[in-house]
């Protein structure tokens, strides 16, 4: 599966952006799709994950009450709906895709959209 991330920008803390990640190839396999972020001078971490069959979610608590994960299968696209944002949230955002849970990871990585919280 290829994947191809976008929406990222600069805001002022406490705005919005709705990132999104377009899925294309062997769709119809995946498992689950999820979103990480990697700030400067940090390890990438989870943000969000949603599964592609049923759409249930989970979140990191970092982003709970703020963030949405969704999915629109018809589109093969998934969409993180980041409110409220906080410096802290910058980052460079990431998409992900995976067959199976039984790796212990994801396979597929999109090239990352930047996000840039200003204060």
């Amino acid at each position: 599966v290829q994947l191809q991330a976008s929406g990222g920008g600069l805001v002022q803390a406490g705005g919005s952006l709705r990132l999104s990640c377009a899925a294309s190839g062997r769709t119809f396999s995946i498992y689950d799709m999820g979103w990480f972020r990697q700030a400067p001078g940090k390890e990438r971490e989870f943000v969000a994950a949603i599964s592609w069959s049923d759409g249930g979610t989970y979140n990191a608590n970092s982003v709970k009450g703020r963030f949405t994960i969704s999915r629109d299968n018809a589109k093969n696209t998934v969409y993180l709906q980041m409110n409220s944002l906080k410096p802290e949230d910058t980052a460079v955002y990431y998409c992900a895709a995976r067959y199976s849970v039984a790796t212990g990871g994801y396979d597929y990585w999109g090239q990352g959209t930047l996000v840039t919280v200003s204060s």
